[in-house]
Formats: structure tokens, C-alpha cells, sequence
């Protein structure tokens, strides 16, 4: 079975039980999500982190059955990918019930869809459940509804939290115990010593189902949620190469292409190498796809950290040049019917992994040269005058060291690179601040707009848009913000004309400096409120906007000028810029 196959399967397969199609939210979390309990994250590491607002308690708009593919980056287990299984980016289909059916429903559907829609012998399906510990109980009901499908008790493993237990994203927030199914791969007979869980090679993990009946406070105790959720996940990539006959990931209809393609490039051929490159290379194209661009700093820095490390992998294998481009057209290709917004954004991704690529060819080329100098014992202060002069990532010192079977004393290099962040830092203060060129009269005029583009957005499109991003210059504003549709032109000529009243209205722009608690109370929106230290700055104008922002800017809205959008366009599933000017 191919896995657009089983895309479909799957969500006709949950349609036909009440449940709403919803599209994958962006890689790129929203500042609704953020701000809805949970600890920030880089990245949508589920098919739940969307959905946590509706998880604990508000009401979502298509029901309380949903299901989608949810695009989702994972980098804790950066160090395997090129094993079988680890991928940075994948795909999960899931299904939610938001406070309606429980355990038996979504347990008794899995084994329904793997057993009739995807032919999975039941003998080959082995379950975890959770064991229970000091704070919590066993997860009895589990244990009982897989025996009553006919999953005998020996195939029935309990584990304890580590394994059999999702959640909180973050430290705080909705979690519970879960119950996970493997399919058995391998066909050899029972070995007590070879169990789920173990990775001994035998089992493949494809389905998990959460059942989320607590919240994790800040003192870690768990109170029950006000209601009961189910949160399932199906990886695309592992359960395509089961249901192909495929020990690995690699060989399915999902790398093959790409993995072609890095062979023909290829001078030698080492396996994770080649691995390693399909795998970076499709994380950063739907990365940038999804409006992210490569830099030393938060997301950007990890884009940077996949897309380096796939061009250091590529020189071992002897590609010194044109890596990305080829490797990157092929995923479009394969994923663009499924996600358009790849093929809309084909241009911006290869100019990013070309302009990339060529900036880390260099920089690669003179850091190994450098680094074999050094010689065999390389230090902490070796690592960091790596960075430092040559800017060759840290990371890749230390996998090269490791290659030669020496360590690093990191401890050395992090003391190091404090120093170094903390005169970085005293100096980004005098520059570029809050995405603003500088402080002239023409960009703090620009930076007062997007206050007023901010809040018309909201009042023409719904309370659903957010500011994801902004950059400021004295030619330009650009403002990026969370929607999933192209606004239409009558929609923009609304948002323009609603901006030029306000200005003309010549409304006073007041500042006042309150707690976090009290901004919250009055309704204040922005850009990652929770950057900020518990004082924060509140920028009101007038009666119409209130945002958390540290300034600077025009003292009344009558000296703006005229506003006028110039372009409005896509940078992601889900995200929007629009481009203006102001005469």
C-alpha cells in the first residue's frame, strides 16, 4: 500500500465515524497554542499540540471528533536519525474526541483499522499499556477491552510512565496514560527477552492512543481535566514501511526517490550518510515552506543545524556541490499534491537551501581543513575557536571528535560560549531590535502601523488571526500573521481603509508599564507575550488597540501617514504577510 493509500484510508476510515476532516496546522506553533497553558515549543511536535486549547475545555468549531495529518519535527532524537525508524519530520494521523467517546471506542477502531483496512494479521499485533506507579494507577480498562478483542494476555505488556505515558508538551499541561501498538516484524517465535518497547529490532511501533484525563500544574500533581480526551497517532512513515514489506523507513514510496537521487550524486556510498541527507533536507523543506528561514538564533538556528548537517553528510559521501536543489525538487514534487503550499513556495525554498549551501561550503571547507590541523587532541577552546573564527558548528566538532572515539570536555566550551553570548547580546541592544532596522523617524511610524494593521486584521477576519512575525525598514512594513485563507480584495481594501480612518483620527498612543496577569485581564495581544519579564509594556491606542510591545512609537496616530498594502500572499499553511508602504 502507498501512503497517500493510507492517508486516505485512514481519514475516510474516521469520517465515516462522525469525525471532521481538519487540516494540518503549520510546523510553526501559533500564539494561540502557545499561550493556551502550555510551556512554548519550537516546533508542532504532534497531532495534539494544535488542538490544546480544545483539549482543555474550549469548544472547537467543527465538533468534538476530529481527525487529520498533522505535519509534525521532532529533534530530541537528532543522533538516530539514520537508524530504521527516527525521523526529524513526519507525518501523524490522528483522531480526537474532545470530551466524547472514551477508551473502548478508540481502542476497538484501531484494532478495527489495522486488522480490516489495513489487513494486519492479529497475530502479528502485540500492545502496551500503563503499568501504574506511585501517583497514578494502572490502566486497567486497556488491559480488559484489548483481551475482549482477542489479544491474549502475553501480548498484553503493561510499562511504566516511560514508555506508557503522553504528555505534557512542555512541563505542564494536558497528559495521561496511553496504550501503544506494535506490529511484529521479524514473525520469530515468543522471546521473553525481546518485548515491545525493548528495540530489539523485532517490533514496530505505528499506533498510539492517549487517553488524556489530567492536567500536570507547575508543583507537578495531576488534576483531572474537565473532561476526558482521546489523542491518537498513527506515524505515516513506520506504518507505510510495514505495510510494504520494509525493514526501514528508506525503502518506501516515501524516500526511494530521493534516496535514488543521493546515490547518483554520490562518489562513495555510506547508508546513514544518505539517510541522513533525505531526512534533513525534507524537514528543512517544509520548514521554509512554512515561512521559517535559516539563522543563528531559536527555530532558524535548527533549520541552519538540519540543512548544515545534510551538507556535511553529503561530503562524505563526495557531493562538494549542488546537494539541496535536486534532493529538495524531489520532495516538492512527491508531497505537492498533498501539500500545495510546497509547490507555491518552490521558488523561496531552493533560494534559501542554495544560499545556504553555498554560505556552509566555504564555511565547511576552511573549519575541516582547521580542524585537521589541530590534531588529535582537540579541546573545549578548540571547539569554540572553531565557531567562533570560522563559524563551523559545535556540533559538528563534536561528531567528528567522536568519530575518532575522543570527547570533548563540553563544559570547557559552553563557559566559553557564555561569554560569548553575553557580548552578543549587550550589542544587539544598540542594533537591530524587535524586527526593526533602526529607530528613524520613517521606521518607528511603520512600527506604530502594524498596532493598527494587528487589531483591523482581527476585526475584519476573525479574533483567530495572530502576529506570527514582523520586519520593519524605512521603505517597508511587512507584517506576518496566522490564516489559513488569501484574502480577498475586498477584504484588503477594508483593512486598508479601517487603518487610514484610524490614523486619521489622530488617536494618542499611551504607554503603561503593568504585571503579565493584568496585561492578560485587559485583553493585550502580540508577538510571544511570554518573552517578556513578568513587568511588562503595554502600548494602547486609544479605546482600539492594546499589545504587549517594548517600542518605540509615534506619539498620535495622525503622524503614520497614508498606509497602502502593496502584496499580500502565502508563507506557510496557515501563515500570511502582507507588504505596505506609507506615503
Amino acid at each position: 500500500m502507498k501512503a497517500v493509500e493510507l492517508r486516505e484510508k485512514f481519514l475516510k476510515f474516521f469520517e465515516k465515524r462522525g469525525h471532521k476532516i481538519i487540516p494540518s496546522a503549520s510546523l510553526i506553533p501559533s500564539e494561540k497554542t502557545e499561550l493556551s497553558g502550555t510551556q512554548r515549543v519550537l516546533f508542532t511536535t504532534a497531532g495534539m499540540h494544535p488542538l490544546v486549547p480544545y483539549l482543555l475545555g474550549e469548544e472547537h468549531p467543527h465538533g468534538k471528533r476530529l481527525t487529520n495529518v498533522q505535519k509534525s519535527l521532532r529533534t530530541d532524537d537528532i543522533e538516530e536519525i539514520g537508524d530504521s525508524w527516527h525521523n526529524t519530520f513526519f507525518e501523524m494521523l490522528g483522531n480526537w474526541s474532545l470530551g466524547d467517546y472514551w477508551k473502548e471506542e478508540a481502542i476497538s477502531w484501531s484494532y478495527e483499522f489495522l486488522t480490516k483496512e489495513l489487513k494486519v494479521n492479529q497475530e502479528k499485533i502485540w500492545v502496551t499499556v500503563f503499568s501504574g506507579d506511585k501517583d497514578l494507577p494502572k490502566d486497567k480498562e486497556s488491559f480488559e477491552v484489548w483481551k475482549k478483542l482477542g489479544i491474549p494476555g502475553e501480548r498484553i505488556i503493561a510499562l511504566s510512565k516511560g514508555d506508557n505515558w503522553w504528555g505534557p508538551v512542555g512541563s505542564i499541561g494536558p497528559c495521561g496514560p496511553d496504550t501503544e501498538m506494535f506490529i511484529d516484524v521479524t514473525g520469530k517465535p515468543h522471546n521473553a527477552n525481546c518485548l515491545p518497547g525493548d528495540n530489539c529490532g523485532r517490533f514496530s511501533e505505528v499506533w498510539n492512543n492517549v487517553f488524556m484525563e489530567y492536567d500536570k500544574q507547575p508543583d507537578g500533581s495531576y488534576k483531572k481535566l474537565k473532561q476526558k480526551n482521546v489523542d491518537t497517532g498513527m506515524g505515516l512513515e513506520r506504518t507505510t514501511a510495514v505495510l510494504q514489506g520494509k525493514d526501514n523507513i528508506y525503502e518506501t514510496d516515501l524516500f526511494r526517490p530521493a534516496m535514488q537521487i543521493i546515490r547518483n550524486l554520490a562518489v562513495s556510498w555510506k547508508e546513514k550518510s544518505g539517510r541522513i541527507i533525505a531526512d534533513h533536507i525534507r524537514a528543512s523543506v517544509f520548514l521554509i515552506s512554512d515561512g521559517l528561514t535559516p539563522s543563528n538564533v531559536d527555530r532558524g538556528y535548527i533549520l541552519r543545524r538540519l540543512i548544515r548537517r545534510a551538507i556535511r553528510h553529503g561530503h562524505q559521501l563526495g557531493i562538494n556541490k549542488n546537494l539541496t536543489h535536486p534532493v529538495a525538487k524531489e520532495f516538492i514534487h512527491l508531497y505537492g499534491g498533498i501539500y500545495p503550499e510546497l509547490r507555491e513556495n518552490a521558488e523561496k525554498i531552493h533560494e534559501e537551501l542554495e544560499s545556504e549551501e553555498a554560505k556552509f561550503q566555504k564555511t565547511l571547507t576552511l573549519g575541516l581543513r582547521e580542524f585537521e590541523k589541530i590534531g588529535k587532541e582537540i579541546t573545549g577552546k578548540d571547539a569554540f575557536f572553531l565557531y567562533e573564527t570560522y563559524g563551523f558548528p559545535p556540533e559538528l566538532t563534536f561528531e567528528l571528535t567522536a568519530e575518532k572515539g575522543l570527547k570533548i570536555d563540553k563544559t570547557v566550551f559552553n563557559g566559553e560560549f557564555k561569554k560569548h553570548q553575553e557580548t552578543s547580546r549587550a550589542g544587539a541592544k544598540k542594533n537591530f531590535s524587535g524586527g526593526l532596522e533602526d529607530h528613524s523617524d520613517k521606521v518607528v511610524r511603520g512600527h506604530t502601523v502594524t498596532h493598527l494593521l494587528h487589531q483591523t486584521l482581527r476585526d475584519v477576519l476573525g479574533d483567530q488571526v495572530h502576529q506570527t512575525g514582523s520586519n520593519i525598514t524605512a521603505d517597508r512594513v511587512r507584517f506576518d500573521f496566522s490564516y489559513g485563507e488569501k484574502l480577498t480584495m475586498e477584504q484588503k481594501e477594508k483593512v486598508e481603509n479601517i487603518v487610514n480612518e484610524k490614523i486619521k483620527e489622530d488617536i494618542r498612543v499611551t504607554k503603561t508599564m503593568m504585571t503579565q496577569s493584568e496585561a492578560k485581564k485587559k485583553g493585550a495581544i502580540g508577538l510571544f507575550p511570554e518573552k517578556y519579564e513578568d513587568k511588562v509594556s503595554i502600548y494602547q491606542i486609544g479605546d482600539y488597540s492594546i499589545e504587549y510591545c517594548g517600542g518605540p512609537h509615534v506619539k498620535r496616530t495622525g503622524k503614520i501617514g497614508k498606509f497602502k498594502i502593496v502584496k499580500e500572499q502565502s508563507i506557510g499553511a496557515g501563515r500570511r504577510r502582507i507588504k505596505a508602504i506609507l506615503a
